[in-house]
């Protein structure tokens, strides 16, 4: 399972309002750059797989392909906002190692 916060939920509610792609999920997903191995992305999606994770929150549909889920698993998506970061934060802990910005990842 993947946690995502009312913080996160609501700041996602928000970027499809103004991204007009209410009618579309959020694809979370790890893929392979960044500094430290992998990076976390996230995009506005109607690409659905068959095999693909999905679950709804607060009307908010997520959706995770199984490869980037065997890594996200037991993650919490949260969204912080505070005088020295601002951002979606993934706390993840299958992560070994992160960059100092926490956008890119080592397994």
């Amino acid at each position: 399972m993947i946690e995502v916060t009312e913080t996160a939920t609501n700041k996602f509610k928000q970027l499809m309002e103004r991204k007009n792609a209410t009618n579309k999920a959020v694809r979370l997903e790890i893929k392979p750059g960044g500094c430290s191995g992998f990076s976390y992305n996230f995009d506005f999606t109607n690409d659905i797989a068959e095999n693909d994770k999905t679950w709804e929150v607060a009307g908010i549909k997520f959706v995770v392909d199984p490869r980037s889920y065997l890594f996200l698993k037991g993650t919490q998506l949260d969204y912080v906002d505070d005088l020295m970061e601002a951002g979606f934060k993934f706390i993840n802990p299958n992560a070994t190692a992160s960059c100092g910005c926490g956008k890119s990842v080592s397994f």
